[in-house]
């Protein structure tokens, strides 16, 4: 006869969500985990005795089979993360708990993040760490936010097991993410390594190079753009006291002579009022935050990277106060209750007369976009509320942005007018637009976030005599397209439908911490342009966008049953193994390519510029030998012409820049640090503009 397990078993993605879950289903807790202590919560409920464990995200990672480090290499397995991972040491005594706690029940639930990385890490628990056993019986709790009501709800309702087609998507996802990335990373290293004898840090992946190929393109078409000249006219008039800008009807005049010859035209006489024509124009709400608008929007109000919104918004998540981030819906389902969570938030004053507004609606029916997640719904407010103080300055404009979204969603239309004046100055036509809110209707919800365009203009009326002040040409050029920057590099991964909404953001990240470019708005480097021409040369098959979206659609298919994982990792190690013999074959001349773009690379990222001192040295980022600390001297040192020096942060990331300052005309430097925002420092120690920080900071 089966005897009852003593406790039942729920397996957290982290220790945040574990706090909570125990919070939620606890009558009574028996045991909660002390600062420093395992987050192992255990709790009754119905007389029931529950454990709840948490994980540090994944436990678990792959590892090549086998020793040796050289390439092609196909065997993979999971392994637990310390044993592949120095800095994963502290994953070990989770793992031996997980081990421990299986041991003592055979009733297992999964409350990890319901997608395809949460399922992988409830899977490699489950298998590798409670055993085959564990995997088979393991339930479900199914969840979209952390607040209490939604977890009672999931812990009450168990699915009957974990999704295994996810957990089987996720861990292809991982596989061949691996054997591109381990591949053709050795691949490069090697090059490097077997050509000089240097070792080199190198890096590409399956999406990371395709993307890459991106950005180098874009830098060529800039670098290669021809700008053309063209010439722009405009006229200014005075109405009612206030200075009007006129715009000629045709955009860009081709050659001076011909601009020339309409402002002569022009000369000496008065504008016509010869039409106008008013538009009203209806602007219906914004649609639901996916994370990907969230990204965007977050970039374009507050210069938050992808990756640093997604943080924000993964704690937002695990303070219970927004929903779970990581999703692609634009749909609010019917399930949710948006009159429940406007009464909670219009508790907080300033959203007070908002949500009170919205309240008064006797239906209310979000604006809703195309896209579906069937795991989770868009990101909205769950309810809860930020306690006093409880929010750093990041995560309080996150959250205002999640709110005012999810009010502005519920708002009516925005009517605008659009007013196009047609002006004659003799015989040449001219336009005044002007542009004016006539209904606010969502705006006013999404407040300081809209930016508003308006042109007001006086009463004009057909007929009316315009005096012209003025009528000029300016000379312009025709403009290349921009570099890229973490939010159009985003929405392009979006189009192109390579990469997912949980590993995009990381993506963009490397690119950077690799060296592959440089700057806000991206701009390739040297060593960037290197890897992007060698991978053209001799392994263009990895840089291919329709390769990398099939396989993305793969993923899609293993989790809809229609493929199975096997055929995918045997398609991949098909399409690699003839690449990997062909850059072998070519290595030692691959290497010498890196390697030259390194040397660049390297001399570049210490060089900050010609020394203001003695006129001839350039200044360059030192280590002593003797302290092991880095400082800026001069190269004119050596010879005894020069002894200028200066400290800079001994921790982080320092960038030279072509500025300079303003005050003291030293060189500018960028210093970057894990965590916070660069800072530019003026590297003169005796500089004026310090002496003025300090008495700022004084005040």
């Amino acid at each position: 006869m089966k005897t009852e397990s003593k406790f039942r078993l729920i397996i957290a993605e982290k220790p945040d969500a574990a706090r909570r879950i125990a919070t939620a289903l606890g009558q009574k807790i028996i045991s909660n985990p002390k600062r420093g202590e395992l987050p192992l919560y255990e709790v009754t409920r119905n007389g029931e005795r529950i454990k709840i464990m948490a994980a540090l995200g994944h436990l678990y990672t792959l590892k090549q089979s086998g020793k040796g480090w050289d390439y092609p290499v196909f065997d993979v397995e999971w392994v637990p993360k310390y044993q592949a991972e120095k800095a994963a040491e502290n994953t070990k005594p989770f793992i031996e708990r997980f081990q421990e706690l299986s041991r003592s029940t055979d009733s297992f639930i999964v409350a990890t993040d319901y997608d395809i990385e949460g399922e992988t890490i409830a899977y490699c628990i489950l298998k590798y760490a409670c055993g085959d056993e564990a995997l088979r019986k393991a339930q479900r709790m199914k969840f979209s936010t952390l607040t209490d009501q939604e977890l009672t709800e999931a812990y009450e309702h168990l699915l009957p097991q974990i999704d295994l087609r996810m957990a089987e998507a996720g861990e292809t996802r991982h596989k061949v993410d691996w054997l591109f990335g381990i591949n053709i990373s050795r691949a490069l290293i090697l090059a490097v390594k077997r050509s000089t004898g240097r070792y080199r840090t190198l890096s590409t992946g399956r999406v990371q190079g395709p993307i890459l190929a991106f950005i180098a393109n874009r830098e060529n078409a800039i670098r290669t753009f021809v700008p053309t000249p063209y010439w722009a006219i405009n006229a200014k008039t005075e109405i009612e006291g206030r200075t009007f800008i006129l715009e000629y009807s045709k955009d860009k005049i081709p050659t001076r002579n011909e601009a020339e010859q309409i402002i002569r035209k022009c000369r000496g006489k008065n504008g016509v009022v010869k039409e106008i024509d008013k538009k009203p124009t209806r602007n219906l709400a914004p649609y639901p935050f996916d994370l990907g608008a969230l990204q965007t929007e977050a970039y374009r109000l507050f210069a938050f990277t992808p990756s640093r919104t997604l943080s924000i918004a993964e704690r937002l998540y695990l303070a219970a106060l927004i929903s779970y981030p990581r999703t692609s819906s634009q749909k609010i389902p019917a399930s949710l209750d948006p009159r429940r969570i406007l009464e909670s938030i219009s508790r907080i004053s300033s959203y007070q007369s908002l949500a009170a507004e919205l309240l008064r609606k006797e239906k209310l029916i979000p604006n809703q976009g195309k896209k579906d997640d069937p795991a989770h719904p868009p990101i909205t407010p769950t309810g809860v509320l930020p306690t006093h103080g409880a929010l750093t300055g990041p995560e309080e404009k996150i959250y205002d942005l999640v709110v005012r979204r999810f009010m502005s969603i519920y708002g009516d239309p925005a009517v605008s007018e659009s007013a196009k004046v047609t002006i004659e100055i003799g015989d040449e036509v001219f336009y005044l637009r002007g542009r004016r809110i006539i209904e606010k209707g969502w705006l006013k919800f999404y407040g300081p976030y809209f930016k508003s365009d308006e042109i007001l203009l006086p009463e004009i009326r057909e007929g009316q005599i315009l005096e012209i002040t003025e009528c000029t040409a300016k000379d312009k050029h025709t403009s290349p397209p921009p570099r890229y920057n973490p939010s159009t590099l985003l929405k392009l991964m979006e189009e192109q439908e390579i990469g997912t909404k949980a590993t995009r953001a990381d993506i963009i990240d490397t690119l950077s911490r690799r060296g592959y470019v440089t700057g806000e708005h991206f701009t390739i480097t040297d060593l960037g342009f290197a890897v992007i021409d060698v991978l053209r040369k001799y392994a263009s098959q990895v840089l291919s966008v329709e390769m990398t979206r099939d396989l993305e659609q793969d993923m899609e298919r293993i989790q809809s049953g229609k493929l199975k994982k096997e055929e995918v990792l045997s398609t991949t190690i098909d399409f690699l193994r003839p690449v990997l013999e062909k850059f072998k074959a070519t290595e030692k001349v691959i290497g010498a390519e890196l390697d030259e773009a390194l040397q660049r690379v390297i001399r570049k990222s210490v060089t900050i510029g010609i020394c203001p001192v003695c006129k001839t040295g350039e200044l360059m980022i030192i280590r002593s030998r003797k302290t092991g600390k880095r400082f800026i001297g001069c190269t004119s040192f050596r010879n005894g012409n020069c002894s200028f020096s200066a400290p800079v942060p001994q921790t982080g990331v320092i960038q030279p820049t072509e500025k300079k300052c303003q005050t003291c005309g030293f060189p500018i430097i960028v210093v970057r640090m894990k965590g916070k925002r660069p800072w530019q420092l003026c590297i003169n120690t005796k500089c004026e503009c310090k002496s003025k920080l300090k008495a700022k900071a004084a005040e």
